[in-house]
């Protein structure tokens, strides 16, 4: 069959695929992640119908999509909602990492993985996803609740924390060791500081940049911005996803509802891309080796999160059963362990991306489930 019309035809039955799943999911209240990780297991080395054609579509799809991930995600803050989440749960964002980042870290090295691979399963273990969290409480109606601020606050600072972790993530895949290992990430955190202060005292500037009164118009030159600064970081070896985030913060807080308007849908289109991509590049024979472990890793990251949630509604001042609610709500891993797994793949250990996929997959499930199970014990607590 002629090459081009075997790319169309895949990709069309992929991406109709896609739409499937996804009503599939809506139709159970679920995310659709995990099915879009099973879709690209599926059609990928080792699945059950192989793809070749669309195999550097879905590579460049895949990195619009992180981008577009990370530039909405930023959106969501504003300087002043930084600063005043740092005053108020910086205590509790700190423990949040910690918590829940040093059982991966620590699995990683007694795997005999390395000091990479413990690294990258320190950022695949500690950080919610903030995608599934939002969608779970607006579903549930709990976006009001007074542990939803503290949820929100856990979730602010996790980002914060993957602008600074990306790029030394990324330098430390990048470098051979010693001296340039250094080397990069000095230089990756000091092109980290201009753009955050760049961001934070000038983002009306940027604000202008961007903003028209053609939808057109401010579509091409957003994203147009949005994958120059990616480009640009990834350069400077920052790391796209990290450059798309701060230019979120950097625009105005006017602008996020027109800017969710009309990038949610091709957000969606291909953050799913993303995920099937993740899928075609792990082989599905490596995941029955590394099941057990993983989800035993995953009801240790279940019982750190609720910890977490609790300690953080506590410093709020809520009540027992909501600080078990906000603890039940940060369950979800999603789109920055597959972020985090996607950057260091290459780089690590073979076994590292099946472990992150089979660890995603279950508290992509279990996540949203979480609330609703755990709703009945918060109701005897006093």
């Amino acid at each position: 069959m002629d090459h081009t019309a075997a790319l169309l035809l895949e990709l069309g039955a992929v991406l109709f695929a896609l739409g499937a799943l996804s009503r599939v999911a809506a139709g159970f209240g679920l995310s659709p992640i995990p099915l879009y990780l099973l879709a690209g297991l599926a059609f990928g080395t080792g699945g059950l119908l192989p793809l070749e054609a669309p195999e550097g579509f879905f590579d460049t799809g895949a990195e619009i999509g992180v981008v577009l991930l990370l530039l909405l995600i930023g959106l969501e803050y504003s300087a002043g909602d930084l600063v005043a989440t740092l005053r108020t749960q910086a205590p509790s964002g700190v423990l949040d990492l910690l918590l829940n980042g040093l059982p991966g870290a620590l699995f990683a090295l007694v795997m005999g993985w390395g000091t990479l691979a413990a690294v990258a399963m320190f950022g695949i273990t500690a950080i919610s996803s903030s995608g599934i969290i939002s969608k779970v409480l607006t579903d549930l109606g709990r976006l009001g609740n007074r542990e939803t601020p503290a949820v929100l606050g856990v979730l602010v600072l996790e980002d914060l924390a993957m602008a600074v972790y990306l790029p030394v993530l990324t330098a430390l895949a990048a470098s051979a060791g010693g001296l340039s290992t250094l080397r990069s990430v000095s230089v990756a955190l000091a092109v980290l500081a201009v753009v955050l202060v760049v961001a934070l005292r000038y983002g009306h500037v940027v604000t202008s940049v961007v903003t028209a009164t053609s939808n057109e118009v401010f579509l091409l030159r957003l994203l147009g911005l949005a994958l120059l600064v990616a480009g640009a970081a990834e350069l400077a070896h920052v790391s796209a996803a990290v450059g798309a985030f701060l230019l979120g913060i950097a625009l105005s807080a006017d602008l996020a509802d027109r800017v969710h308007t009309l990038l949610e849908p091709l957000r969606d289109i291909f953050a799913a891309v993303f995920f099937v991509f993740f899928g075609l590049s792990t082989d599905p024979r490596q995941l029955p080796g590394v099941l057990l472990p993983a989800l035993a890793l995953a009801v240790v990251g279940i019982a750190t999160k609720i910890a977490t949630g609790w300690v953080a509604g506590a410093r709020a001042g809520v009540s027992r059963p909501a600080r078990l609610r906000a603890g039940a709500a940060l369950v979800p891993r999603g789109e920055f362990s597959i972020i985090v797994a996607g950057l260091v793949a290459s780089s690590v250990t073979a076994e590292l991306a099946p472990t992150a996929a089979a660890y995603v997959l279950a508290l992509a499930v279990i996540g949203p489930l979480a609330p609703r199970l755990l709703e009945p014990v918060a109701r005897r607590l006093r």
